[in-house]
């Protein structure tokens, strides 16, 4: 039983869905952060928001009145953890500020999913560790601890990479989280991945590689040969095909669903991908501005060179998944504009509308007991 696809935007009720926003975490100010939430309100009326921060500069910038004022309710944090901030230091000083409030509402369950455009390491650092000097909680809510997952040792981070596939993208994790990975982690992250792309992407069966140096059989580290082997023994009871080892060259390709790899490597592989499409647009500019001809020709080709603008463009697959904490947390991009929040907010939705926390939780626990799996204990 599959139990976990479905289409952006029409999920499984039509309840409305709360998103916790770290309002002041963004390189571009709070207006950047409220306008992505207006962007994304006009696009989605189910959407609540809860937005953590200077309550009197967040009052000023969503405009009393409107529809976003009235779907958002401001709460007041007393300060903000800094991009270039050590996590060890932002961990003792973290309770009150903008981002372990826009958690914390996550942990007691005042929202679905949480938003940061704030510095990576402290928000991971916060997301595992905000419960450790709470008191004793009822089970209902302690199973919304925004620690690890039970059975996950290390969490990843799952990020859109630009593909050929229907889609427009293949998943790639962990894309940074931890830069170590043995092959119970790699194992993990394949089933993470699988219940991603069937959440985020709508894929019934996403086909999951693991990253190599090569695709024989005996290449790479002695880790990814375990891994291989756990990954293939799980695939049938997990509902995704695992195709073997895949290469770089394949991370865009229509070959592969969802990649998985230690974070050095994916967080390697998504800036090169970023700087990338950046070299292109500066090339195709520089190409269609040489002569008078050329910008002539550019003027004809402008639709075509629009859509090759909007598949490359980073700011439209932009928001980077923690997975394998009892809640979901969703980093966007420090420097996101509006657009990009949007984008972020969008894929918050998707996912919380989906129950994706659950129901990831329900496919790692069957990873380590698949005779359950098999038996349809697991959805």
């Amino acid at each position: 039983m599959n139990g976990e696809s479905g289409r952006i935007g029409t999920g499984e009720g039509e309840s409305d869905v709360i998103i916790s926003i770290d309002a002041m975490g963004g390189d571009r100010g709070v207006d950047v952060v409220v306008r992505g939430m207006g962007k994304s309100l006009k696009a989605n009326p189910r959407l609540r928001f809860i937005a953590h921060g200077d309550a009197d500069l967040l009052k000023r910038t969503i405009h009393p009145g409107t529809p976003l004022a009235e779907r958002t309710e401001v709460r007041h944090a007393d300060s903000v953890i800094e991009m270039d901030e050590k996590p060890s230091r932002a961990l003792r000083r973290a309770e009150g500020s903008s981002m372990w409030n826009a958690l914390t509402s996550v942990r007691d369950g005042a929202s679905t999913v949480a938003i940061s455009c704030g510095n990576t390491g402290a928000l991971m650092a916060l997301a595992m560790l905000c419960l450790r000097k709470a008191p004793v909680l009822p089970q209902e809510i302690a199973m919304l601890c925004l620690r690890k997952a039970p059975g996950v040792n290390r969490p990843a981070i799952g990020v859109h990479f630009p593909s050929l596939n229907p889609s427009g993208f293949n998943v790639l994790l962990d894309a940074g989280a931890d830069i170590r990975a043995d092959s119970d982690d790699l194992l993990k992250y394949a089933v993470m991945g699988a219940s991603y792309a069937r959440n985020a992407l709508d894929l019934k069966r996403p086909r999951v590689g693991l990253l190599n140096v090569g695709t024989e059989e005996h290449k790479g580290r002695s880790e990814l040969h375990d891994a291989a082997g756990r990954i293939a023994a799980v695939a049938p009871t997990s509902d995704f095909e695992y195709i073997g080892y895949v290469e770089g060259s394949d991370m865009p390709s229509a070959r592969v669903d969802v990649i998985v790899c230690d974070g050095f490597t994916g967080n390697v592989a998504l800036k090169t991908a970023e700087g990338t499409a950046s070299l292109i647009r500066g090339l195709l500019k520089e190409a269609f501005a040489y002569s008078p001809l050329s910008r002539i020709g550019a003027l004809f080709a402008l639709t075509s060179l629009k859509r090759l603008q909007n598949r490359i463009d980073p700011r439209r697959s932009n928001g980077g998944v923690f997975l394998g904490l009892n809640g979901t947390v969703i980093k966007s991009h420090g420097s996101a504009d509006a657009t990009a929040m949007a984008a972020a907010i969008r894929l918050a939705f998707t996912l919380a509308d989906h129950s994706f926390t659950r129901k990831l939780a329900a496919r790692v626990g069957a990873s380590d007991h698949p005779a359950d799996a098999q038996q349809g204990l697991t959805p």
